[in-house]
């Protein structure tokens, strides 16, 4: 028989073994951005291999290889992108992008004295996105939710300089685009800022010399142009809007900017044709200087790159604003052209204090607005 002082050593022994087992290892959470590395990048390759580790992205003088896309997509929440030194871009044919950024909640900076060079004059032809080589288009902004892009330089990009598609609640501030030797050097459709499908988008105190647009809103609402400054171009538009997948503008307001030595001043131009809906757009306190082509021109028209010169209704324009759109025109170009398809689809527009001259008035307009009809338009 077992003692009773045995069995009380046994039980203790097995309460002490018990008590002496290892706890199971405790789950360690991911770490918070916060606690996450500040990294510096000297190439692409490691951009796209850690960026999702990283708070703040230092891209210190990286020279991204040819047909390489700079690649800040899919950011982590908060992410303080900044760009150091120059960031070039190796020769090749191919569509691109040079760059492309997406997330939420994403800063995109630049240190001073910092620039994004395109190398241009190795693509530039003369015929942009029109044939000749094939082009890299430079910068995609595509769906950034509640981003900002702050005091970025380009240089000499080789066709479009910014896409922002699919974007919502961005502010892009102070940018530079570099393109003037593109005049003479070949540069062509080098637009600044193409917008499409994006909502509450501010873009404010540009610096543009190029050779295309300096702003064309697709499709989009809720979006505004300030304090803008243009050069060289096709000036501040509206389109072309149509034979996209998405063909509506709505909301939109460009306002106390200026545009010199371009060939068009304020522009909107939809598609021959096609459906859509132009609304709520506001010209509001833009100066024009050396115009070549047209002061102000809104036409409904627009295919192929080229107006046809007979305006369809599918696009209507309604809700259009030009108030205080003042400068001059050189004598070979046009004061005001509008061309309308009907009465109808150029409605309920507001026109005053407008002030275009030093061009012709030999332009032929049709179904100008009443308000509009101190155009001078043939």
């Amino acid at each position: 028989m077992v003692q009773l002082s045995t069995l009380i050593s046994l039980a203790a022994t097995s309460i002490s073994l018990v008590a002496a087992a290892p706890a199971p290892p405790a789950v360690t959470a991911a770490p918070s951005l916060e606690k996450r590395a500040s990294c510096t990048f000297t190439n692409a390759a490691s951009v796209s291999k850690s960026k999702t580790s990283c708070a703040t992205i230092v891209l210190d003088n990286i020279a991204v290889p040819s047909g390489v896309t700079l690649d800040l997509t899919g950011l982590t929440k908060g992410t303080h992108v900044i760009f150091e030194g120059e960031t070039s871009f190796g020769y090749e044919e191919w569509s691109g992008p040079l760059v492309s950024v997406s997330g939420t909640d994403i800063t995109v900076t630049a240190n001073s004295g910092a620039y994004l060079n395109g190398n241009g004059p190795k693509w530039w032809d003369g015929e942009g996105s029109n044939g000749g080589k094939t082009k890299p288009k430079f910068f995609y902004a595509h769906k950034m939710i509640s981003s900002s892009i702050t005091g970025l330089i380009f240089k000499n990009t080789p066709v479009q300089m910014m896409s922002i598609n699919n974007s919502e609640d961005l502010t892009i501030t102070g940018v530079h685009q570099q393109n003037t030797a593109g005049d003479t050097g070949g540069g062509h459709n080098t637009d600044a800022f193409d917008v499409g499908s994006s909502t509450g988008i501010t873009i404010s105190g540009a610096v543009i010399n190029n050779q295309d647009d300096c702003l064309a809103i697709n499709s989009g609402t809720d979006i505004t142009f300030t304090g803008g400054s243009c050069s060289g171009g096709h000036g501040l538009s509206i389109g072309s809007v149509g034979g996209r997948s998405d063909n509506d503008v709505k909301t939109v307001k460009i306002l106390s900017s200026t545009v010199k030595n371009s060939q068009n001043g304020v522009r909107v131009k939809t598609v021959y044709g096609a459906t859509g809906t132009v609304s709520g757009v506001t010209y509001k306190d833009i100066t024009l200087s050396g115009i070549t082509k047209y002061g102000i021109v809104i036409e409904q028209d627009y295919k192929n790159g080229s107006p046809t010169g007979t305006a369809t209704t599918g696009v209507p324009i309604t809700g259009l604003t030009v108030e205080n759109v003042k400068g001059t025109v050189a004598s070979s170009g046009i004061n005001y052209y509008i061309l309308c398809g009907s009465s109808s689809s150029c409605s309920g527009w507001t026109w005053s204090g407008n002030s275009v001259t030093g061009g012709k008035k030999t332009k032929t307009c049709s179904h100008v607005p009443s308000v509009a009809a101190t155009t001078n338009c043939k």
